[in-house]
């Protein structure tokens, strides 16, 4: 499985951003596509995930309410709609595939999102 994700950028708190993050490969329906974030001097941290096949979701505390995932089947794209987005939000961000929890088993090359007036 091979994950390409883009829609990072720059934007201002408050502001809104959409992540994809395309898979190429097979994606069993059994899978969970994730998105984790990394910023300078912080850990790795899990964002959201989504289950492919039911489309289950869940997600980190610091982001309920402000992000959304979903996924788009046929195009075997993940989406990450990122709203009311904060300077704490800025980091790498990486989509993930998995076929257990965590979702951690193949990784995109990452996309930046900066969140800066």
């Amino acid at each position: 499985v091979q994950l390409q994700a883009s829609g990072g950028g720059l934007v201002q708190p408050g502001g809104s951003l959409r992540l994809s993050c395309t898979a190429s490969g097979r994606i069993l329906s059994s899978g969970i596509m994730g998105w984790f974030r990394q910023a300078p001097g912080k850990d790795r941290e899990f964002v959201s995930a989504i289950r492919w096949g039911y489309g289950t979701t869940t997600y980190a505390d610091s982001v309920k309410g402000r992000f959304t995932i979903s996924r788009d089947r046929a195009e075997n794209t993940a989406y990450l709609q990122m709203n009311s987005l904060k300077p704490e939000d800025a980091a790498v961000y990486y989509c993930t595939f998995g076929s257990t929890w965590p979702p951690n088993r193949y990784w995109g090359q990452g996309t930046q999102v900066t969140v800066s007036s």
